[in-house]
């Protein structure tokens, strides 16, 4: 007698739930992100669909879209041809896409057109995160990295070659131009006015679309240089200013006067760069790879409770000495509070930022960009500023170097989990606006895991209405 086995015919025709949630196990992170998302508020793109024209076929309903986003970041699923795909073969997604089946245009545009939208998310998830005690900012840890935009390096150039770039194409153009009135002159003579002469040749087309490249290259170098002109030029004035009211008041203004700036300081130097892909990236050090990239500078601030990220931001600027106050001020801004103690590496360290008045009552821990005092073999022969030597006292407390120490574990596993673990390791989109809302996204969906993993199946459906 032959061994016995479990029927299995796969011609078999069977009758599956239905229920679609009975698909996938209790506690399955995509039923979660399906309860979550019915949580949130979804109006503003349902209603965007009200204006549109009603004939022709009906949209994919914006939950499904969303829910399929959502879990698609989650898990490290972004590209919208993966999504589709998975659509077909991933149970979860079939479960959450209701066994439809939107192409990746469709995902693409719907991502594309609400991604504005979809940033706000982030907020509401953090209220969430914060409402179940998950976030108590006893100890945020600030930190940035480097996020490679879609833009290849090799497409940089400098301000002169756009310059010249620019000059060559214009003759280009104007010589096509003028060839094409030629031949329809000659055309005209020939055929009579009927035919029509306005079609512009493919060479002229290509050449007119790389010459407007060209031209926004260049002014948003000329931007940039502009506004850091503008700076300089307000900084001036500041100084002056006070060297005015000192001697005004009969006293002697400190130091020597400011030197003014150069009133052609509003130009791109020649060897300025910028990248005719994504205008608004830059190119970068990785500090793991050693090696440049056209990339954005990617700041979060994480809560040491339950490592959820409290604020997160993307700047253009390649180093993090400017980054502590926008990023705490931001804390403040989606929290409602500020946090009791924050640190940051040394990257992050200057007079300026720790003595911020908008950071008043914040307990801040920043290694120095400077050495030890009692390492450094000219301290007998000049004096350490002030903020410098009060932050190398708390430091070296045993208090301060056990918060300082804590930094590390807080902040740079998040980064090694988006980036490692969910794959996350470049932009999707191009331009600074558009890159701040999926980095957005990206946040949201870590906090959205940690919910996951903090309630679990004890989440029920109307326990986060927001």
């Amino acid at each position: 007698m032959g061994k016995t086995f479990r029927p299995y015919d796969m011609s078999q025709q069977l009758l599956m739930p239905p229920d679609l949630r009975d698909w996938l196990p209790e506690g399955h992170l995509a039923l979660f992100v399906s309860d979550v998302v019915d949580e949130l508020n979804l109006r503003p793109i349902v209603q965007s669909y009200e204006q549109e024209d009603l004939r022709g076929r009906p949209p994919y309903h914006p939950m499904m879209m969303v829910k399929l986003l959502i879990y698609g970041y989650c898990i490290g699923k972004v590209s919208s041809r993966k999504i589709e795909q998975a659509t077909y073969d991933d149970v979860a997604f079939r479960v959450l896409a209701c066994e439809q089946h939107p192409d990746h245009d469709s995902i693409a545009e719907f991502r594309k057109r609400h991604l504005a939208e979809l940033e706000k998310l982030f907020v509401e998830v953090l209220m969430l995160c914060e409402r179940v005690g998950l976030v108590k900012l006893g100890h945020v840890a600030v930190d940035g990295t480097k996020i490679r935009a879609n833009a290849s390096k090799y497409k940089t150039a400098r301000y002169w070659e756009l310059r010249e770039e620019e000059e060559r194409l214009e003759a280009q153009v104007e010589r096509l131009l003028t060839q094409a009135q030629q031949i329809d002159e000659t055309e005209e003579k020939l055929f009579g006015k009927d035919k029509r002469g306005d079609e512009l040749p493919p060479e002229l087309t290509k050449r007119q679309a790389r010459l407007a490249k060209i031209r926004e290259a260049k002014q948003s170098l000329e931007r940039e240089a502009k506004l850091k002109h503008d700076k300089v030029l307000k900084v001036y004035e500041e100084k002056m200013e006070q060297r005015r009211k000192a001697e005004a008041a009969g006293k002697k203004p400190r130091g020597s006067p400011p030197k003014e700036p150069d009133p052609k300081g509003g130009v791109p130097k020649e060897s300025a760069k910028t990248n005719d892909t994504d205008i608004d990236s830059r190119l970068m050090k990785d500090n793991v790879t050693k090696s440049f990239q056209q990339s954005y500078n990617a700041q979060v601030a994480v809560d040491s409770n339950a490592h959820v990220i409290v604020a997160a931001m993307v700047v253009q600027a390649p180093v993090d000495q400017e980054q502590l106050v926008p990023v705490l001020n931001e804390v403040e801004r989606l929290c409602g509070r500020k946090p009791e103690v924050a640190s940051a590496d040394a990257g992050y360290f200057s007079k300026a930022a720790v003595t911020n008045e908008s950071l008043r009552g914040v307990d801040i821990y920043v290694r120095p960009n400077t050495r030890e005092p009692e390492s450094d073999p000219t301290i007998g022969l000049k004096r350490k500023p002030k903020a410098t030597e009060q932050m190398w006292s708390k430091l070296k407390s045993e208090q301060g170097s056990k918060i300082y120490r804590a930094r590390s574990t807080i902040v740079e596993p998040v980064f090694g989990y988006i980036k490692h673990t969910r794959g996350f390791r470049y932009f999707s989109f191009r331009g600074l606006e558009k890159v701040r809302c999926e980095w957005s996204l990206i946040c949201m969906t870590h906090n959205l895991l940690k919910l996951f993993r903090a309630m679990g199946a004890r989440f029920q459906p109307g326990d986060l209405r927001v």
